[in-house]
């Protein structure tokens, strides 16, 4: 039977979903969240849900639409709300509630408000895991396998065969010949995996605005991956004129100047695939953010290492082009004369945060 309560606390947390979904844009280009990932949660601030009420006026204060002021006239607080200077006041504020949700939540909220289909992955699942699958019975065990229903209705039929059993008293106590244990047995499941590598150039020319830029796009493509995939691998790569793979910490807060060799970024992709990722068994997705800056006598170098390296082995290529102050935005052009080519190239230019949220469904729509 469901308790009023438990229907309550269902209805509230509807309400805060509600409240997520509609706000989801925000939080996707601000990265509100980022900075509270916990392992397997999320906490997200939402405004505090008011509940509506009357308010009473003094007794013989007069009915409704009485009293003095013109028709039209604003009532009520004149100042807006936030922040001000001067003695503390004494009005109440806005309240922000925050809410926890899981990552998998998340990623069926991101998928259901950019439209994004399944994925579908490649290869033949030969990848294998273990596990336990507790599957059998047996008489001997240790007792925190002890299966206690199986146990006490090998003692019940005991005692009714018998004749000890009083259905006025019926008290059964089983003997260790009645005692019945779960057993495992070991299993290979197959699962598809999938390796994502991020690449970002990191050159004089990318500020930090670009960076928290590739950051939240990173978050959010992580979180719909690994709602598709058994299981992620990732990979990192920064570069300035050459490349080095680093962990996911330095990614992010790496600062380098200098100048801006892309080409080396595919050397190091490339590399890492044949490494760890046989392409017959992993679903690969590369995502490359620079801010199209490259040397130009690099350019015919990157787009033959595409062409014979990464593009026949990626799911995905995509490519992120963040504008910035100081770069010439020219390399994305280079990438659009084999866009037709390769099906699986996918490019985005994004302008600031605000494009982060088309940025995402431009790379994921295609469901690859």
């Amino acid at each position: 039977m469901v308790r009023r309560i438990d229907r309550d606390q269902q209805r509230f947390d509807k309400i805060i979903k509600g409240k997520v979904r509609q706000q989801l844009r925000k939080y996707i280009n601000h990265g509100e969240m980022l900075g509270r990932k916990g392992r397997e949660t999320v906490s997200i601030p939402v405004p505090n849900i008011e509940i509506p009420h009357f308010q009473h006026g003094e007794k013989g204060s007069g009915g409704v639409g009485q009293g003095e002021g013109e028709v039209g006239q604003p009532i009520g607080r004149g100042k807006s709300e936030g922040d001000g200077q001067g003695q503390a006041g004494n009005e109440r504020g806005q309240h922000i509630r925050e809410v926890e949700m899981s990552l998998e939540e998340l990623a069926d909220m991101l998928g259901e408000a950019l439209e994004l289909p399944r994925i579908e992955p490649k290869g033949d699942d030969a990848l294998t895991s273990q596990k336990d699958r507790y599957t059998s019975i047996r008489p001997t065990g240790p007792d925190s396998l002890r299966h206690f229903k199986r146990t006490y209705k090998r003692a019940l039929r005991r005692m009714i065969a018998s004749n000890n059993y009083d259905p006025r008293d019926p008290m059964i106590v089983p003997t260790r010949d009645d005692e019945r244990f779960r057993s495992w047995k070991t299993v290979n499941e197959p699962h598809t995996n999938a390796a994502v590598i991020y690449m970002m150039d990191v050159s004089g020319s990318m500020t930090d605005v670009q960076k928290e830029i590739v950051r939240t796009e990173a978050f959010w493509i992580d979180t719909w991956l690994k709602r598709q995939y058994d299981g992620i691998e990732r990979r990192y790569v920064v570069h300035d004129a050459v490349a080095h793979e680093v962990d996911e910490d330095t990614f992010y807060r790496v600062r380098e100047s200098g100048g801006t060799r892309i080409s080396s970024a595919y050397r190091a992709a490339d590399y890492i695939i044949k490494r760890d990722f046989p392409p017959a068994l992993w679903n690969i997705y590369c995502f490359q953010f620079s801010d199209g800056d490259n040397w130009g006598e690099d350019n015919t170098e990157c787009i033959e290492s595409l062409k014979q390296n990464l593009f026949p082995v990626c799911n995905l290529f995509c490519y992120g082009q963040v504008r910035s102050p100081y770069g010439s935005g020219d390399f994305i052009k280079e990438l659009r004369k084999v866009e037709e080519e390769f099906d699986n190239l996918i490019l985005s230019e994004i302008e600031d945060k605000e494009g982060i949220y088309g940025s995402i469904k431009t790379f994921l729509g295609t469901g690859k």
